[in-house]
């Protein structure tokens, strides 16, 4: 059998199995937050719980109640939350693995970033996922006893620090995809290092007869609140790789930068309501703020999108038409036909990327706004620039683009 196609369906699996694990971590954990901040702790309970809720899903009710640290008897059936997080993070690492360490000329490495050797660029990779726990983790040691706030103001530091450094060392997909990874490996890191371990600890003293640490549920609760506020930004960094716009850009660490205040912004309004605290709707002024300016970031003309999209056809004739189609025509046959072509010869390719191929007039006319997006308003093909387009060239892409408009 083909070891292309295996390795084709060994990333597919790989990627839903992400995919699937992700929702039912993320899911759980918006779940327990909305949950903790909503209980009603104003109530006297017989029971001694901390607080309460009611809740209706399914054609049923719930009643819900939280112990700061356990109730009197430790359950035999209690259920523990952590795989989703583990098989998140595992299939992650696969498909890291699977995509940009072995298809690293093509994904990772970017020669006119910094030209370095695939080995260097893998243990540059791993290295700075082992380096972004240990940051965290000492920064929450050093801020304990302070402001929640400025432990995150110091956390937002640490990662506009890391998109910089991802930006100059990887490819612009590279290094917001290891920017995700990054935080996703602090996150899960919480779970494994720091949440379980504790809820060991009051587990173990209450099965010996022990009073536990009520400190080692409100260090819990802390990553808890963390994980919280740095799911959206992550799953955006997950998702950026499918638009160049946001990782091919000049600014693509100030984009990932401002994602995660977006992040911020977007759960402080829900936590807030869960709170009873009131719907916060001036939040949402503050992340659409946040997205015109990224979109702002990344907008590399005045063309507006989408206008041709209503008569592609006549489209594709006009830019066949258009002055410099000729040269755009030789630059895209030299430096992208060797994919996209119907029998690409590049490296193991059975088929074009995305079934576009680019090899008559009529094919590459009828791609100019992607050629235009990809490869001129942004640097996102050829991949690490594989085939070295030029600068000129690229510019000789948007000035026909954009004079066919």
């Amino acid at each position: 059998m083909e070891p292309t196609l295996l390795l084709h369906w060994a990333e597919f699996a790989v990627r839903w199995l992400h995919v699937i694990t992700a929702i039912a971590w993320i899911g759980s954990s918006f779940y327990f937050i909305a949950l903790d901040l909503g209980l009603h702790r104003d109530r006297a309970l017989a029971s001694g719980a901390d607080g309460e809720e009611w809740q209706v899903h399914g054609g049923g009710f719930y009643h819900v109640q939280k112990y700061l640290v356990a109730p009197d008897r430790m359950p035999d059936d209690l259920i523990w939350f952590k795989w989703e997080s583990y098989w998140t993070w595992l299939s992650g690492f696969a498909l890291l693995v699977l995509v940009y360490y072995l298809g690293a000329e093509l994904f990772l490495i970017d020669p006119n970033v910094l030209d370095i050797a695939v080995w260097q660029g893998v243990a540059i990779s791993l290295a700075s996922l082992a380096f972004g726990w240990g940051v965290y983790t000492t920064l929450c040691k050093v801020f304990v006893a302070s402001n929640p706030t400025l432990l995150m103001v110091a956390l937002f530091g640490v990662l506009v620090a890391m998109a910089l450094f991802y930006t100059n060392v990887f490819s612009g997909r590279a290094a917001l995809l290891h920017l995700g990874a990054f935080t996703a490996s602090i996150m899960t890191g919480n779970v494994f290092f720091v949440i379980m371990p504790n809820q060991r600890i009051v587990v173990a003293d209450l099965k010996a007869g022990r009073v536990p640490d009520a400190k080692y549920g409100k260090i819990a609760k802390q990553r808890s609140t963390h994980n919280n506020y740095l799911t959206l930004p992550v799953i955006f960094l997950m998702l950026s790789n499918h638009y160049p716009l946001a990782f091919a850009s000049d600014w693509n660490w100030l984009i990932a930068s401002l994602v995660f205040l977006m992040g911020v912004s977007i759960r402080h309004f829900f936590n807030s309501m869960h709170m009873r605290k009131g719907r916060l709707w001036w939040t949402w002024g503050v992340t659409a703020a946040l997205f015109a300016a990224i979109v702002w970031l990344s907008w590399p003309s005045p063309y507006a999108y989408g206008e041709e999209e209503a008569a592609m056809a006549p489209a594709a004739q006009r830019y066949a038409q258009a002055a410099g189609f000729e040269a755009v025509h030789d630059i895209v046959l030299g430096r992208c036909s060797m994919c996209h072509a119907a029998e690409p010869y590049f490296g193991d390719m059975l088929w074009p990327p995305k079934g576009v191929m680019l090899e008559t007039p009529g094919q590459i006319a009828a791609q100019a706004r992607s050629i235009y997006l990809q490869a001129g308003a942004s640097h996102a093909m050829p991949p690490a620039n594989i085939s070295y387009m030029e600068p000129a060239e690229r510019a000789t892409i948007v000035a026909w683009f954009e004079g066919a408009r």
